[in-house]
């Protein structure tokens, strides 16, 4: 099979629906197809009785994902007008930390009709925030140990996280945890199911269990001890329910399994790749293949990530996980809590039904938005902070400020919330160097990316790929076929095919954003009025 005919499989699992997108390894993308789960985020009543659930929680139905990634798969093939013999390498991406508890045959407790009228036998999603309590503990624990893994994660573990999940289950329903064999993140376990392993190589990825599990490359998962005095129960958990074997996103799983094949509708098995977290597959997505590139995936929220050479601790760093984007490299993760969803919560309150008016007048106010400042913590401050207490704020208001004046100065704030992220990484020995945005929001507000690259004082690629999330997955998914499948010798050759750019073809071409060097002088000094802001705010 010449290269032209060879195509790769990206399936990016969201929170209401998969996507499986087909590209060649010229990156060029064939088909795509969207299936929404049927059940999809259960939030209300548990499926099969009439229990109403807590406010706080969030589950999914695990026979959605199989599902709806079949129906994904065949819409999208049938769409390219495929054979389904074409396919060398399927990746993965999911959303984290969503996980289960299983048996070691793969079935989720959930589906056992002894605990599916059992709430904590179903998958919690990853917004699940039912665990507070057992979060407090953790850290409080690990902060009274002086546990070295904290630090990697800006001395502060979320929520929504692996551990606290599986112990608020410890803890609110014992039987459950007894009951399961098996306990792991929801790509791993799709990943399983894909390649139809037994549970002692079930492939778990570097990438959710460093950055949602305190995985180290070295040491491992927090100590025996550490876990003993969290909980007894705790004391081995790692041997005794999270059996598999630790694999990079890009190294192979192992081969699409025959009934895999069969449900997919295709007509040969393939490599899959381990699974990766959905924001973490946008680096390969964007073409960013070298180290020192940061890859802004922009949306409701944020997700700024790199990968480097080497392992540096980094205050506020949301996590640094070796292997954790891509093979060989440590992969950086830092963020912002509202960014897409801060700017729509303004034009909500001032009653605006479009952003056309509210950017078309803030594009005229010069830097620093005429004297009104923004502390843009709405939904807390995730990096350098790590702390989702903390409020936003706005000042310098006068009669004469309106709405446009205020979006300014919160999309200013945003920007600012970048810079001081950049600052963190370059004073802490880890190289910024190139600035590459993606996501929805780049695409949609020019006048954004034009501020980030003047308060950033750097020129800002926006990736013609709206597909990023999906189109990474694939990449992946050709890296773990290897280079007798795909003929790329390296991952960076494979990122570059497939993701970079090719001048004069419009969707392979990145529209570069300049900065204005008089407008990042005038930032330099509303940054430094931001800066004292949030040293009050934080006071």
């Amino acid at each position: 099979m010449s290269d032209s005919q060879k195509v790769a499989l990206g399936l990016d699992f969201g929170t209401e629906s998969v996507r499986a997108l087909l590209v060649d390894l010229a990156g060029r993308e064939l088909a795509s197809a969207v299936s929404a789960y049927r059940h999809g985020q259960i939030t209300d009543i548990l499926p099969g009785t009439a229990e109403k659930l807590p406010p706080n929680f969030a589950l999914q139905h695990p026979q959605d994902w199989i599902d709806s990634a079949a129906l994904a798969v065949r819409g999208a093939v049938e769409k390219a007008g495929l054979t389904g013999d074409e396919i060398i390498g399927i990746g993965v991406d999911f959303t984290s930390c969503t996980m289960l508890p299983a048996k070691r045959d793969g079935t989720p407790l959930c589906l056992l009709p002894e605990f599916a009228k059992d709430k904590f036998a179903w998958p919690k999603l990853w917004k699940h925030h039912g665990a507070e309590k057992q979060t407090e503990r953790i850290n409080e624990l690990a902060r009274s140990r002086n546990e070295p893994w904290l630090d990697r994660y800006g001395g502060i573990i979320g929520l929504e996280w692996f551990f606290p999940k599986m112990l608020e289950t410890l803890e609110e329903a014992p039987h459950v945890y007894d009951a399961a064999e098996v306990w792991l993140e929801a790509g791993d376990w799709f990943v399983w199911q894909l390649v139809d392993s037994a549970a002692v190589d079930l492939a778990r990825s570097t990438c959710q269990a460093g950055y949602k599990a305190m995985w180290h490359s070295t040491e491992g998962y927090p100590s025996p001890e550490f876990f003993a005095e969290l909980n007894p129960k705790l004391a081995n958990v790692v041997a005794e329910k999270m059996p598999g074997r630790m694999l990079a996103p890009g190294e192979s799983a192992g081969n699409l399994c025959q009934a895999m094949v069969e449900r997919f509708g295709l007509k040969k098995s393939a490599p899959v790749s381990a699974a990766t977290i959905d924001a973490h597959a946008g680096v390969p997505g964007a073409g960013a293949a070298d180290p020192g590139t940061l890859v802004m995936v922009m949306g409701t929220s944020s997700c700024h990530m790199l990968n480097g050479r080497d392992e540096r601790s980094v205050p506020g760093v949301a996590g640094v996980v070796e292997g954790g984007i891509l093979p060989g490299l440590f992969g950086y993760e830092t963020g912002q809590a509202a960014v897409g969803d801060a700017f729509d919560w303004l034009r909500q309150t001032v009653g605006e039904p479009n952003f056309d008016r509210l950017t078309k007048q803030a594009a005229v106010l010069p830097p620093g938005a005429e004297g009104v400042r923004c502390m843009d913590w709405l939904n807390g401050c995730r990096t350098p902070l790590m702390d989702g207490s903390l409020r936003g704020a706005f000042t310098g208001l006068t009669l004469g400020h309106g709405a446009p004046h205020m979006y300014r100065a919160l999309m200013e704030a945003s920007a600012f919330g970048v810079r001081w992220i950049v600052e963190l990484l370059r004073e802490n020995g880890v190289p910024v160097e190139k600035f590459v945005a993606t996501g929805g929001l780049p695409h949609h507000n020019p006048l954004l990316v034009q501020i980030y690259a003047d308060v950033l004082g750097e020129p800002i690629s926006v990736h013609p790929s709206q597909q990023g999330p999906a189109l990474g997955a694939a990449i992946l998914g050709v890296i773990a076929a290897g280079p007798e499948a795909s003929s790329f010798a390296t991952t960076q050759a494979a990122i570059a095919a497939m993701a970079g750019e090719i001048a004069g073809e419009k969707d392979r071409e990145s529209v570069v954003v300049q900065p204005d060097q008089e407008a990042h002088n005038a930032y330099s000094r509303v940054y430094a009025d931001y800066r004292k802001l949030g040293e009050f705010l934080a006071s």
